[in-house]
Formats: structure tokens, C-alpha cells, sequence
């Protein structure tokens, strides 16, 4: 059977770990295929309110087995203590299995991470500080550490022997920091790697196995395409490869590209974004406040799983999300938070920039000309009605449904799902994305 890819279509935390625990129901297999600890789901269901990091959101359906992918790099002290967190809560972490050839993030690249941003000063990237960056620049320049060596002492003291000198010149010559440990990092991370061994498998084989068996595989993204390398708004974007992007799901878990026929894009009913970079359709007080504070009270306001930094707030950006669409050939829409524009006598929906007195549709290149460019708005009646216990789409006020049929229109695909509170029974599904029409 094809596996589904889930995928971010903004700049992340359009609430992808939501819409996984929600179609976990029907997959055997979740798996996540890239970023580390960096990026953040928020999940409510019948157990509480969870914040997951590295685990995948799937990891609350009792007979899914859940894969962090060779796409990821992971710190093993979060790692452990997500684990330890959902078994102190009742939930089974039996089922979880990390990749062999996973990357681990070591106690340089938090320490880089920190200082670099710091060097950086007023270019500073604004990154979560987890040295997830760190890690994947390590990755691409083999000199990595990855799971398996963790859960070997011998193959963890012979990288250690050579990599730790190295990076100890980098932060104390190039950034003026403090050496690190040797002996500290080692006795700490073998036993990590003790701890994690039995987790430890080759999951592209656990992954190609499902897949030959038939059974429905679903993997998971944990940042939004706007944050890819080659395609965001760089340089602030992630460093993660593969990307968050649907083409680097089959690497980051160890399937063949023929293996995909479902792309779902997240997105939300509006704009999010965390850190420094281009945002067209940002706002400011009232109203951006009037987006990011909505359900603060229950833990589900616009501040960052992660860091608990408050996110940049704005309309919704059909000009960037037909973008990450066609790049992701989103063929299923997954709208969440639409019950936040509920309490907006009218919203906006940007279908174009302006550049220098000129009308363009798709934003530049050049972070100079990004930066400079206009929101065209297209102005829509609001709702004034709460929605969040619809679970039909007819029974959304016709406000709220022309407002999701402008949202196909512009991203040009079908929205299948639509999110309007965070618990787990609050959505509208209008069509299978796994085969049926409801």
C-alpha cells in the first residue's frame, strides 16, 4: 500500500502532530524522517496535553509502531526523557524504534550552537539552541556521530578521540568558549547509548517490510517547507537534510520514491512564524495579538512547543502556500485552527505581492526584495460564530465554508480535514485521505 507523507506547508507549526495522532488510527507505521528535538508537536487527546519532540505523534495509537528515521538527528538525553515522560503517563513507548544510522547531537554542537548565534550578533539566525544545526552540518561534513556508534563503547571512544580535540579548538579558538570534557561526555553518553539499545534497530528494513506487507505507512515531517534550504526563505531556515519537504521523506526513513502517492499539506487558517526572516503578511497589535494570545489559557496560544518564544502572526499567504504546494505536489489539505477567525468581524487572505509598484506572484528570491514586499488582499466576511463543535462541513456558517473553498482555490488542491480545536475529536473530515469519500 502507497505511504502518505505529512508535511508543513508555512514555516512550521501548522500543527502537523495533530493531524498525525489524528490519522494514526489507520497506519501501522509512523515515521519521522527529519529535524531533531528543534521542532515541536503539540498534542491533545483523551490521555492530556503532550508536547513531542522527537517521538512521533502517532506514538498514542496502541498498535502503531513509531520509527524516528535516519533523516533525524537526536539528542538522547531529550530522547529519553520524552520516553520517560509518556511511560510515567501511560503510554506505551514499547513500539518506538530509532534508526541505526540517526545522528546523535553531542554536547559541541549545543555549545556551538550557542556561541555562533552569539558571534553573530544582530545576523544572529534566531535557532531553538538546541544544536540541531550544529549536528547537521557535521553530517554533511562526516564528522557525525550516529546511533550505532552510541551503542558501541569502543566505536563512541574511537570518534571521541578525534572529534572532541577538533572541536575543542574550534570553541576555544574561534569563539573564545570553554573546552569540553572528554571523559564526562563519555561516561554520560555510553550510557545513553545503554539506555537506548533496545530501541535500536535498521528501521528502513521495518519500513520496506511494512510497505511489502501492505500495510499503511504514514511519515512525518516536523518543520514546514518554508524553512527548506533550497526552496525557504534563506538563511533563515533549517539545516535539516533531508528537508522538511515531501521529497525528503522516502531518504529520511529508507523507501523508494515510488513508495509515496499522498502528499497532505498542513496548514493553518492563518500565518505563523518563529524567529527572524521574510513574513509579507505579518501584523502588529491588536490584531496579531488577537491571534497569537486565542486559547493561551489551555496551553494552545501561538508560543513555540520548543523554545516558548511568542510567534509572528499574520493573515494567510495563498501566494507561499500555493508555492509549497506544487513543490510537495499536495494532492490533501489539512486546515487546522479555523476556529481562531471566529472571533474577526472580517479576515484577509493575501493572493498577491507588490514589488516596486508592480504586482508579482511569488516571493522573491533576494532577502532585500522579500523583505520589501506588499500583501494583496483579498477581504472576506467573518463569522462571528464559534465552530468548535462542528463536526460536519455544511454545518460551518456559509462564512466560514466560502472561506475554506477560497483556501482550494488558491492552494489548488481538495481541504480534506479541518482542525477546529486542539482536541483530538475536534475536526471535520469531508474525505478519506486514505481512499473513501465520507
Amino acid at each position: 500500500m502507497p505511504a502518505t507523507v505529512i508535511i508543513g506547508g508555512q514555516w512550521g507549526d501548522e500543527g502537523k502532530g495533530r493531524v498525525v495522532d489524528f490519522l494514526s488510527r489507520n497506519c501501522s507505521v509512523i515515521a519521522r524522517y527529519s529535524a531533531g528535538s528543534n521542532a515541536g508537536h503539540t498534542i491533545v487527546n483523551d490521555l492530556g496535553r503532550f508536547g513531542l519532540h522527537l517521538v512521533p505523534a502517532g506514538i498514542f495509537n496502541p498498535n502503531t509502531t513509531c520509527i524516528v528515521g535516519n533523516g533525524v538527528v537526536i539528542n538522547p538525553k531529550s530522547l529519553l526523557d520524552e520516553l520517560a515522560m509518556l511511560n510515567e503517563r501511560g503510554v506505551d513507548t514499547s513500539r518506538v524504534r530509532v534508526s541505526d544510522r540517526a545522528h546523535i547531537v553531542m554536547p559541541w554542537h549545543l555549545a556551538i550552537d550557542e556561541l555562533d548565534e552569539k558571534m553573530r550578533g544582530e545576523h544572529a539566525i534566531g535557532t531553538t539552541g538546541t544544536g540541531t544545526g550544529p549536528a547537521f552540518t557535521d553530517k554533511t561534513g562526516r564528522l557525525g556521530v550516529r546511533v550505532t556508534d552510541l551503542v558501541q563503547p569502543e566505536s563512541l571512544d574511537q570518534l571521541l578521540s578525534f572529534i572532541l580535540p577538533y572541536k575543542n579548538r574550534i570553541i576555544t579558538e574561534l569563539y573564545g568558549g570553554d573546552p569540553l570534557d572528554g571523559d564526562e561526555i563519555r561516561a554520560e553518553y555510553q550510557e545513553y547509548g545503554r539506555q537506548l539499545r533496545p530501541y535500536v534497530a535498521d528501521t528502513s528494513r521495518l519500513v520496506q517490510d511494512a510497505h511489502d506487507r501492505g500495510e499503511q505507512i504514514l511519515l512525518e515531517g516536523a518543520q514546514g517547507t518554508l524553512l527548506d534550504l533550497d526552496n525557504g526563505t534563506y538563511p533563515y531556515v533549517t539545516s535539516s537534510v533531508p528537508s522538511s519537504m515531501a521529497a525528503g521523506a522516502c531518504l529520511g526513513v529508507g523507501l523508494g520514491p515510488t513508495a509515496v502517492d499522498r502528499v497532505v499539506g498542513v496548514y493553518k487558517a492563518y500565518q505563523t512564524r518563529v524567529g527572524d526572516g521574510p513574513f509579507p503578511t505579518e501584523l502588529f497589535g491588536e490584531e496579531a495579538a488577537a491571534l497569537r494570545d486565542h486559547g493561551i489559557e489551555q496551553g494552545t496560544g501561538e508560543y513555540g512547543t520548543t523554545t516558548g518564544r511568542p510567534r509572528r502572526c499574520g493573515w494567510f499567504d495563498g501566494v507561499l502556500a500555493r508555492h509549497t504546494a506544487k513543490l510537495n505536489g499536495v494532492n490533501s489539505i489539512a486546515l487546522t485552527r479555523l476556529d481562531v477567525l471566529a472571533q474577526f468581524d472580517a479576515v484577509h487572505v493575501c493572493v498577491a505581492y507588490e514589488l516596486n509598484g508592480k504586482r508579482i506572484d511569488a516571493l522573491p528570491a533576494s532577502l532585500h526584495e522579500a523583505n520589501a514586499v506588499r500583501p494583496v488582499y483579498e477581504e472576506l466576511p467573518g463569522w462571528k460564530q464559534e465552530v468548535s463543535d462542528v463536526r460536519h462541513f455544511p454545518d460551518l456558517p456559509p462564512e466560514a465554508r466560502a472561506f475554506v473553498r477560497r483556501i482550494e482555490d488558491l492552494v489548488d488542491a481538495p481541504v480534506d480535514m479541518i482542525s477546529v480545536g486542539p482536541a483530538r475529536e475536534q475536526a471535520i473530515v469531508t474525505r478519506d485521505i486514505f481512499g473513501g469519500t465520507l
